[in-house]
């Protein structure tokens, strides 16, 4: 076994990001307050194209507070993507609303708009209207925004947006995040910039962003004494994990390519060998391939995904099924399901495979020599 292991999504740092957490130090702004938070947020949003951002201690965090924020309460059912991580849907459960997940589309591996749309039809007529739908943009890909926001809209669901796998996407011009009352991100140590942790809550409305963070603050109000009339939480973001995020957000644009390279890269290495299928980029938009993905037809391959998936391990190279949908979850037996034969065929065979920034052309090399000797 080759002793260099290649990680799936490593956290990518460099220099820009050691001078402004060393700024930081020597300014003694440490705490979840301070100059490099202020400006993250202002940065973040200006990058986005919403009004207001909210730095927070997670995505997880986020969609909580945008849940919470959207009148979200006991009893009220959301709608939400099957196919994507648990933090999507478990926020749902804190506020004792129901998920109702809906299955994806083959065009882009995100939630079918017809379906979502058909469910929403449906509980309206019948006096149950969803109480909001979080749309979660896979893998860097942006899910179909339009035909989902527009019934939305005119039956009054809140639409929130989980973004956390799909900054530096795009949705026609706009980013993915930016359409809903809603949007959050993540900054976790595999996503495309990452602050050791953390997340942002987006939005355009300044009342509600100005109601996040007081939440964000453990809820004080205004008084010499701490005093609380509702109940917060301790989500604010460091100033020292703000200033990580800074020097991120700098280089951006270059991860973002260098992810898309990848994809390019193994799409090609690829293409003739039978039963793969690379996940599609739809037509409107721009992925950024945070995780290349692909899936793998056991009949037409002669190969399954759990097979290659094990070979690559046995040579030190961390590759994972693609997400395993949430109905299909023990803690979600129960919830109710709309569709799921594309998300459980997805399951059954995709692969996600080493696409971090930093990733050399060398090591790219032995994923695809890896898994193209399992087609010999």
């Amino acid at each position: 076994m080759n002793p260099n292991r290649i990680y799936l999504s490593p956290p990518d740092v460099g220099s820009a990001e050691i001078e402004y957490v060393l700024e930081a130090f020597q300014s003694n702004w440490v705490a979840p307050a301070g100059p490099n938070l202020d400006a993250f947020e202002q940065d973040f949003a200006q990058l986005v194209g919403s009004k207001h951002a909210v730095a927070v201690s997670s995505g997880t965090a986020a969609l909580h507070l945008a849940l919470r924020l959207a009148g979200v309460g006991a009893g009220d059912e959301v709608l939400c993507s099957s196919l994507t991580f648990v933090a999507s849907a478990s926020p749902i459960t804190y506020l004792g609303a129901k998920p109702v997940f809906i299955d994806s589309e083959a065009r882009s591996w995100n939630m079918d708009p017809a379906l979502a749309c058909a469910v929403i039809e449906q509980k309206a007529k019948a006096g149950k209207t969803p109480k909001a739908l979080i749309l979660v943009h896979l893998y860097g890909q942006a899910a179909d925004i339009s035909p989902i926001k527009a019934c939305c809209d005119k039956h009054g669901v809140k639409l929130i947006e989980d973004a956390a796998e799909a900054l530096g996407a795009t949705y026609g011009e706009a980013s993915p995040g930016s359409f809903g009352l809603f949007g959050i991100h993540s900054f976790n140590g595999n996503k495309i910039i990452t602050t050791g942790g953390g997340g942002m809550l987006v939005t355009d409305d300044a009342a509600l962003a100005n109601q996040a963070r007081f939440l964000a603050t453990q809820a004080r109000d205004a008084a010499p004494h701490y005093q609380h009339s509702t109940i917060g939480y301790n989500y604010r973001l460091s100033n020292i994990a703000a200033s990580i995020g800074l020097g991120q957000l700098t280089r951006l644009s270059g991860k973002v390519s260098r992810r898309r390279g990848h994809f390019k890269a193994y799409a090609e290495a690829f293409k003739s060998l039978p039963g793969v299928t690379m996940q599609p980029e739809a037509s409107w938009g721009q992925s950024t391939h945070w995780l290349t993905c692909l899936s793998i037809d056991p009949k037409i391959a002669g190969v399954t995904r759990e097979q290659v998936r094990l070979a690559l391990e046995a040579e030190n190279i961390e590759a994972r099924p693609v997400w395993k949908p949430m109905h299909l979850q023990p803690v979600f037996a129960s919830a109710e399901m709309h569709g799921g034969q594309v998300s459980e065929r997805l399951f059954d065979h995709g692969l996600c495979l080493p696409s971090g920034s930093a990733m050399s052309e060398e090591a790219r090399e032995r994923v695809i020599n890896m898994i193209r000797s399992q087609f010999a």
